[in-house]
């Protein structure tokens, strides 16, 4: 695998060097347009729409359109903004595993300690798991700030970005407003379905058939010469982060009296507004 981002993992003062990479990869076979004809390769072109012009990419810029006016946003515009200028993934709070609700959960990555030392990354872990959270954590990644969720996975610590709240749809269905009766024969009868399919779940038990069989397919054509030639119908067309943390014991000790601190301030202020009230 290839590291993807490189940064740091911070909580407190405490500082966890870490390489990214992409814990998912996508299996389809990749499949593209040709003319029925003569199998030439269709391609896409980025043509202007006021001149006709072919434009380069270099010359590309973005833009909102609200419907009636439209809002030109240049590369310099787009710079401006909180991007990867950040190479940290900074910790925000530690919330129990349960409340992360799985609809939330988008791309997965992993997590390697980028250190000579791990110490840093095995605690962490090791505290994720004896203390049953889950981290939420904020960072930049390809020009996006990114909500996510930071877990324990086969001893590796997996980063699961997360949507964030406006991104997820509410459920408003009518038919599930009004209350529905359901006898207790039919709820023993549906668990007893269930039970009769209940196992233990194993993903290597499942495959994906329809790109099985388009390989399939695709080998037989190969194999019966039923193919063309590529070329004459297509043509031929990491910055380091953070050091190790010195002293983590240390850093655990003033992390803890920091946040103990501010906890405390926070408990004397609401005191005093409701002393002055």
């Amino acid at each position: 695998m290839r590291a993807i981002w490189k940064g740091a993992l911070t909580f407190g003062l405490v500082n966890v060097p870490v390489k990214v990479y992409s814990a998912t990869e996508d299996h389809d076979v990749p499949l593209h347009q040709v003319h029925e004809k003569d199998g030439g390769r269709i391609r896409y072109q980025r043509v202007c729409e006021l001149d006709g012009e072919v434009v380069p990419y270099k010359e590309i810029d973005r833009a909102y359109d609200d419907g009636e006016r439209t809002v030109i946003l240049t590369k310099d515009d787009l710079k401006s903004l909180p991007s990867e200028r950040s190479r940290e993934i900074e910790v925000v709070e530690f919330v129990p595993s349960e409340q992360v609700d799985l609809l939330t959960l988008d791309r997965a990555y992993y997590l390697e300690p980028d250190s000579t030392s791990p110490k840093a990354y095995v605690l962490l872990r090791k505290t994720l798991e004896q203390t049953e959270r889950t981290a939420i954590v904020r960072f930049s990644l390809r020009q996006k700030t990114r909500l996510a969720a930071l877990r324990v996975r086969d001893d590796v610590l997996v980063l699961q970005t997360l949507l964030w709240a406006d991104e997820v749809r509410e459920a408003t269905f009518p038919a599930l407003e009004e209350p529905v009766r359901v006898s207790a024969k039919e709820l023993e009868l549906s668990a007893a379905l269930v039970e009769s399919f209940a196992s233990d779940f194993d993903p290597e038990n499942y495959v994906d058939e329809y790109q099985q069989e388009l390989r399939t397919l695709i080998e037989a054509k190969l194999e019966k010469g039923d193919a063309v030639d590529t070329v004459e119908t297509f043509g031929e067309q990491e910055a380091d982060a953070g050091g190790e943390v010195i002293d983590l014991m240390e850093a655990l000790r003033a992390s803890v009296e920091r946040s103990r601190a501010q906890r405390e301030g926070g408990t004397k202020k609401k005191a005093a507004k409701k002393t002055a009230s």
